[in-house]
């Protein structure tokens, strides 16, 4: 049985590491890739995140007082009575379930009923909301709304716009 003691890594995958300041014979000598003098080129020359050169950083020119009321903004999926009249046969019931199967939702948030288009299917509606006049064409064309309350949000939108407080 031969024994193949001749093992070594494919090409380039050891790569030395590259020492710097160490000299001008070295190639990587006098400034040590650090540029030409300056903050940056000094030991512990360090800046802090959002560091604008001395400029009034962003976060300081910006106000943090007062409140927001963008986290608890209510968001609806809306769907007009046009598009339902479409997709949906006589006497079927309109909720949650159907309305995903049927391609009208794209998430979690409550649904509202839009009058746009008109409906003459007699529906059962069970949704969060529903416009005064779609309600109004609804029952018009002989179907009836259950409205039931919206679904709690799991959390904002918009995580960085948090409401009060200074950094």
């Amino acid at each position: 049985m031969a024994h193949d003691f001749n093992l070594h890594a494919p090409a380039g995958a050891n790569k030395r590491k590259r020492i710097i300041g160490r000299g001008q014979g070295s190639g990587r000598g006098t400034t040590a890739g650090k540029g030409n003098k300056g903050q940056k080129a000094r030991s512990g020359g360090k800046t802090y995140v959002g560091f604008e050169g001395g400029q009034m950083p962003l976060y300081r020119r910006l106000a943090h007082r007062g409140f927001s009321n963008h986290p608890f903004i209510k968001e609806w999926q809306i769907v007009n009575l046009g598009e339902i009249e479409k997709r949906y046969k006589d006497g079927e019931t309109v909720d949650l379930a159907s309305l995903t199967k049927n391609g009208f939702l794209k998430g979690v948030e409550p649904v509202k009923i839009l009058a746009t288009g008109d409906i003459s299917k007699k529906l059962t509606f069970k949704v969060a909301a529903a416009s005064a006049s779609a309600i109004a064409k609804i029952e018009k064309a002989g179907g009836e709304v259950n409205l039931n309350p919206p679904l709690p949000k799991a959390r904002p939108k918009n995580k960085s716009a948090k409401a009060g407080g200074k950094k």
